[in-house]
């Protein structure tokens, strides 16, 4: 039995009908409920035209550029994108990430890969009891835990700091020399 989703019972027949009672419901645009527009240009250029009905009032989709470069604005485009992955500010990003994940992966990799290699090699050892029926491979179990909780925050932490501005500042400086590129098309 299928459920009935808030139809009135008889609707449908047992099976999904095409329209329901709550289909024909307009949606009300967020401005007129009182919430926040959160206006965001990668997301508006993505989502234009997507869900839209093809009725006479809609307007046309707009065209955009193939990422193969195919047509002049492509190939501009993707210059554009050359351009700013050169640049010496997309660089100065990249330097910051590798200079928290390398260490940290390597860090990370040798205390898990010590772990494995002392419970296999080393059983005596990690038999050790450490208070009451805990031990010694049972506390370093939960370390590695608690240290891929530390990981994660350090790692938020450090994005936070020390990448996030700088990548969107360059997300935006894209985005407007794409716009450029277009001729303001999104």
């Amino acid at each position: 039995m299928q459920p009935s989703k808030g139809r009135p019972r008889g609707v449908g027949a047992g099976q999904e009908s095409s329209i329901g009672p709550y289909d024909r419901q307009v949606p009300v645009p967020a401005e007129e409920t009182g919430q926040l527009r959160y206006d965001d240009p990668w997301y508006d250029a993505l989502a234009s035209g997507w869900g839209e009905s093809a009725g006479a009032a809609a307007p046309a989709p707009a065209e955009s550029p193939s990422a193969r470069g195919e047509g002049k604005a492509g190939v501009v485009a993707a210059d554009v994108y050359l351009e700013v992955q050169r640049s010496e500010a997309f660089q100065e990003v990249r330097r910051r990430y590798r200079r928290f994940v390398v260490p940290a992966f390597a860090a990370f990799f040798a205390w898990y890969l010590g772990y494995v290699v002392a419970a296999t090699t080393a059983p005596e050892l990690m038999a050790q009891p450490v208070a009451g029926a805990v031990n010694v491979a049972m506390v370093a179990g939960l370390g590695q835990f608690l240290t891929t909780f530390l990981l994660t925050w350090a790692y938020a932490r450090n994005a936070r700091l020390r990448r996030d501005r700088a990548a969107l500042e360059l997300r935006w400086d894209t985005q407007e020399l794409t716009r450029g590129v277009n001729g303001g098309a999104p």
